[in-house]
């Protein structure tokens, strides 16, 4: 009984507006060509500079570099007078501080630069600028179909998204746009029920190793709709 509450819930906040279904995989297929046309994701190839905005903090840049021809990842990022770097050929680690490999266990520990954290991070950046493509990998279910919801104001396709259990255990929402089939705003829950997680809207385009990506990621809460912050990107590098 308290799942048919937490579905009846879900669409009294989402009004779904009457006979406006697509095949779930026919809607992804729709906005990957919108945003990857030349189907290029599987061999980008590009580095630019991301721009974390957080309330009473600094902004923060973050230097990424791909190149998934090679399967090689890097970020660097500054942190106060110093930075890092973290880089991946394959699975193989590697991370400097200050352009050094050989840094204090102090060091290590204040700024957490340890592999698996750096891995945590390889996958973040990862899914988020792989979207929408990302959600073709293997084990993400995609929902049978894709509706058509009034969200904010704005009606939205809506996708629904969850992970075989050995790849994740969030549930998503990702939102299109009903015309272009544009990529507008994402949400995760790790327990729906309890309407935790957050949601993320994306703003303006920018074109990046012939990607179309969002150009700005405004992150809230779901619970309360609390503004936690904005990342832009740019093509422009960072030097360090």
């Amino acid at each position: 009984m308290k799942c048919v509450y937490t579905i009846v819930a879900f669409f009294i906040s989402f009004p779904v507006l009457e006979a406006q279904t697509i095949r779930g995989d026919q809607l992804l297929e729709q906005s990957i060509q919108y945003h990857d046309p030349n189907g290029l994701w599987g061999t980008f190839k590009s580095s630019f500079t991301l721009y974390a905005e957080r309330p009473d903090r600094e902004t923060k840049a973050t230097k990424l570099i791909f190149d998934r021809t090679q399967g090689y990842f890097e970020f660097s990022e500054y942190a106060e007078a110093n930075y890092w770097t973290a880089s991946f050929d394959q699975d193989q680690c590697r991370i400097r501080f200050n352009g050094s490999e050989d840094f204090s266990s102090e060091i290590k520990q204040t700024y957490g630069l340890n592999c698996e954290r750096m891995k945590r991070y390889r996958d973040y950046y990862t899914y988020l600028m792989g979207l929408p493509m990302k959600l073709k990998d293997p084990g993400t279910l995609i929902a049978p179909q894709g509706i058509v919801i009034e969200r904010q104001g704005t009606s939205y396709w809506m996708l629904k998204v969850t992970y075989a259990p050995e790849v994740g255990s969030d549930t998503w929402y990702f939102y299109f746009d009903t015309e272009t089939f544009a990529l507008k705003q994402y949400q995760f829950f790790h327990n729906e029920a309890k309407n935790d997680g957050e949601y993320i809207i994306l703003e303006e385009e920018i074109e990046i190793g012939g990607i179309r990506l969002p150009k700005k990621r405004s992150w809230y809460y779901n619970s309360d709709q609390t503004y936690l912050g904005t990342d832009h990107l740019a093509k422009q590098n960072m030097d360090l």
